[in-house]
């Protein structure tokens, strides 16, 4: 499975936790100048000499009011405070920068690296003994996560919880899945202005992320599932007063951990891994979360090849009936018993044995787990599909892998061949999707290029390129679209993503030209460009790389040292050193 490489030996919590040192001791408990300095400033913000001598827990709050998603944090971290001091320690409130989907551009994928730095950073420098991650929205999660495996620091993550559901008309609305619908629809002039205009004030009605099983339900599923949050964390709804309670429990834990010190490696192992791909295929999960699980595992020193999440999907049922991939949402999941009641169901594919922030092991959390509504939650007994949320695809087209959300695909075009129309980049998208001119029908396989890591830049959520309208007018709602782009967790359709290596960096997928024909057939997990390897080479030839998007700043350190889908996106500098030369030797570097 994943090869564990980079990482040195540390010890069990139970060897270490009998004489570890608090890193606050030696901020606090040293008679030098710097002791003395330490002291002294941070008795003049009210703590005492006896709050010195007690655990000091970070809490990393990413509230803003530039992130929709943790307008809400400022609450939670006054309860997470509050069960920190009942248990015993010092909380200490500190931000990092803060990814809302909604507003970022060119888009939120730029920043999770910068984030996960930031946090990382933070962790290090300062006197904190053990932090509690606030994360919500689509990178936040993963960015800490990541940070966390890189400094393994005594950590636990509490998200913000998802917004009840969106009424009008009497039926249940999602974000964004709706969103694309609504907007579709009114493209089609199937909806008015006005009409629209009640929409957007009734999708969105209570604190808290996307609903549906877009990324950020499945990443606070996986964090879940990982063991680096509480069980029942993921599906409270954001403004229920169970996650104040859970909140209160978290800042507890926090401090539980630090005295057992129960670091992230100790939690976040390879069967750990294991476990949250598991919830994820079984729950139809986001695209976006293979992408964040390879770094996170990167960072931990392991590699996570693409065959290994294609091995689990292949091997669990999909049994969470949840949006865009099946009927309810995350208020009905909480309602149904959540991510414990899932796991339980999954319990005979599970490793029992890991760890996790409760201190106890997976299978001692499930002790009391149980599925309340078997509409949400079926049995694998009973599935809704016999396979995963989500398939690998290999090919010319996607030497290193491509992905499509398999439950999500319309059962018609599963397999399907069809003529490439080609759009070379997002503008050249935007300028002629809905021309009248274009030579597109319902059989065509639209094709992005340019969309990648390094090409669009920073690989933006436009993989669900748009239906030409003149095809919406005639009722033709889903299509084969291919790119190097990701899409949203919220996305549904016959969405081929993250095609490696992207067409910025030569992969196949640049020399697609109109008229080519292209082959999808998911069961047997193929993608192919039907062009004879002599055309191909011939094209290559004439190929040229575009220009960066950028030519200072932080941009450009994103394109010259991002690596490819498959590898996580990440910094190649920020992965352990030996597991970095091992992933980049005989490769090209970025």
């Amino acid at each position: 499975m994943e090869e564990r490489t980079g990482i040195s030996g540390e010890g069990n919590a139970e060897s270490r936790a009998a004489g570890h040192r608090l890193k606050s001791e030696s901020y606090f408990r040293e008679k030098d100048l710097w002791g003395f300095i330490h002291r002294s400033f941070t008795k003049s913000m009210g703590y005492t000499e006896e709050d010195l001598r007690k655990p000091v827990i970070g809490i990393c709050n990413t509230f803003s009011e530039l992130n929709k998603c943790h307008s809400h944090f400022n609450e939670l971290a006054n309860y997470v405070k509050r069960g920190v001091w009942q248990a015993g320690g010092v909380p200490m409130e500190f931000p990092t920068i803060s990814i809302g989907e909604p507003y970022v551009k060119p888009t939120t994928m730029l920043l999770r690296n910068l984030m996960a730095m930031d946090t990382e950073e933070m962790m290090k420098g300062h006197p904190i003994d053990g932090v509690v991650l606030l994360g919500g929205c689509d990178k936040t999660v993963p960015a800490q996560l990541m940070a966390a495996a890189s400094v393994n620091l005594p950590a636990i993550v509490l998200t913000g919880g998802p917004m009840l559901n969106g009424r009008l008309d009497g039926r249940s609305l999602g974000a964004c899945t709706d969103c694309y619908g609504f907007t579709l629809e009114h493209k089609a002039g199937n909806l008015t202005d006005e009409e629209l205009a009640v929409a957007e004030d009734a999708i969105c009605r209570s604190d808290g992320h996307c609903m549906v099983m877009g990324t950020a339900s499945t990443m606070a599923s996986i964090a879940e599932a990982l063991g680096m949050a509480l069980p029942g964390c993921a599906a409270i709804p954001a403004p229920d007063s169970r996650r104040r309670h859970l909140s209160e429990r978290t800042g507890k834990q926090i401090v539980e951990l630090v005295r057992r010190d129960i670091r992230p490696r100790d939690i976040m192992t390879a069967e750990a891994v294991e476990n949250a791909i598991t919830v994820t295929m079984a729950s139809g999960g986001s695209t976006n979360a293979i992408i964040h699980l390879v770094a996170i595992s990167q960072r931990l020193g392991r590699k996570l090849p693409l065959e290994t999440f294609d091995a689990i999907s292949r091997r669990t049922p999909f049994i969470l009936n949840l949006r865009p991939s099946g009927k309810y949402q995350m208020e009905e999941y909480f309602e149904a018993g959540g991510v414990p009641a899932l796991m339980k169901e999954l319990e005979p594919l599970l490793h029992g044995g890991c760890l996790t922030v409760t201190g106890k092991t997976v299978t001692e959390n499930l002790v009391q787990a149980a599925t309340l509504d078997r509409e949400v939650i079926r049995s694998m007994a009973e599935p809704l599909e016999s396979q995963g949320g989500i398939a690998v695809l290999r090919g010319n087209l996607a030497p290193d892998g491509a992905l499509i959300k398999q439950t999500a695909v319309s059962a018609h075009l599963k397999q399907h061949t069809g003529r490439a129309v080609v759009f070379e980049s997002r503008a050249d998208l935007l300028l002629r999707i809905d021309d009248p001119e274009l030579e597109v029908d319902e059989h065509s396989v639209l094709v992005l290029k340019n969309a990648g890591p390094k090409g669009a830049p920073a690989m933006p959520e436009i993989g669900q390129i748009p239906i030409p309208q003149k095809l919406l007018v005639r009722g033709i709602r889903d299509m084969v679209r291919i790119s190097d782009a990701r899409i949203s967790g919220t996305s549904y359709g016959a969405l081929i993503v993250h095609a490696a290596p992207e067409a910025a960096v030569g992969g196949t997928l640049a020399l697609v030209r109109d008229g080519d024909e292209i082959e999808l057939d998911i069961a047997a997990r193929k993608l192919v460009l039907k062009v004879p390897d002599r055309e191909l080479a011939r094209r290559r030839a004439l190929w040229k790389a575009p220009e960066p998007h950028y030519d200072r700043g932080y941009g450009l350190l994103f394109h010259e040292r991002v690596l490819q889908a498959n590898l996580g996106c990440d910094f190649d500098f920020l992965l352990p050193a030996e597991l970095r030369r091992e992933l980049l030797d005989g490769a090209e570097a970025p």
